[in-house]
């Protein structure tokens, strides 16, 4: 049975038109197909279905990316998802790994495999530990940059099966986050000052479920 979006695709569209001229953000996704975005990384599947973007877990792949073509530096990007029991996120200011390549980050040597997509991620975890719009440094330090151990407001404002709305800023080094419109990441990391947006479907371990989704919608960015 089709999860259908709340609103009605036309109608979401020419609210985008009209609100993009009053407070300068534009649709990052155009609701009817995946032009302007490209995957990397694994196989996880995607599609548009009722002007959502859906991703799906695939048996044997690693994590995927559904990335955009174009690099964002400063911006605003406000988007909804809706996540059952599987773990996943949102890529930005990311990269990939055009070919394997190794590097030294912070006084380490890691090795990037071909198409490897790595960068901020919004994280989205519905696990008992709550760090839905935590920031976590994909593939590259592989750590937190920012939990939510000490913040149990973000924490309890996911909503598992339903609808969320996410917002990430980025101005300079100064990136925060909020989930549900509840202050989650405020911090300052100058690693990467630009790059892509990415949506992330987790690879799946020996316990994941094949074919569990994860579907976003109204992503809409505001260039600063």
């Amino acid at each position: 049975m089709k999860t259908l979006c709340t609103l009605s695709l036309s109608v979401f569209l020419a609210a985008l038109a009209t609100a993009a001229d009053k407070d300068g953000f534009k649709p990052l996704f155009n609701g009817k197909n995946l032009d302007g975005w490209e995957q990397h990384s694994g196989k996880a599947e995607y599609r548009v279905e009722d002007g959502c973007i859906v991703g799906k877990t695939v048996a044997g792949t690693g994590n995927s990316f559904l990335c955009t073509k174009k690099k964002y530096g400063d911006f605003i990007l406000e988007f909804e998802f809706k996540v059952g029991d599987m773990n996943s996120g949102v890529q930005f200011r990311s990269e990939f790994a055009a070919k394997e390549f190794e590097a030294e980050i912070k006084g380490k040597k890691r090795k990037f495999p071909a198409d490897r997509v790595f960068g901020y991620q919004y994280e989205i975890d519905p696990s008992d530990r709550a760090y839905t719009a935590g920031v976590y440094d994909e593939a590259r330090r592989g750590i937190f940059l920012a939990d939510l151990k000490d913040n149990e407001p973000a924490r309890k404002a996911f909503k598992q099966g339903e609808w969320n709305a996410a917002r990430i800023e980025c101005k300079g080094d100064h990136i925060q986050t909020w989930i549900n419109g509840v202050k989650a990441a405020d911090f300052k990391d100058s690693m990467t000052p630009k790059g892509i947006f990415g949506l992330q479907v987790h690879q799946i371990g020996k316990n994941g479920k094949a074919g569990e989704e994860v579907r976003w919608r109204n992503l809409r960015l505001k260039e600063l």
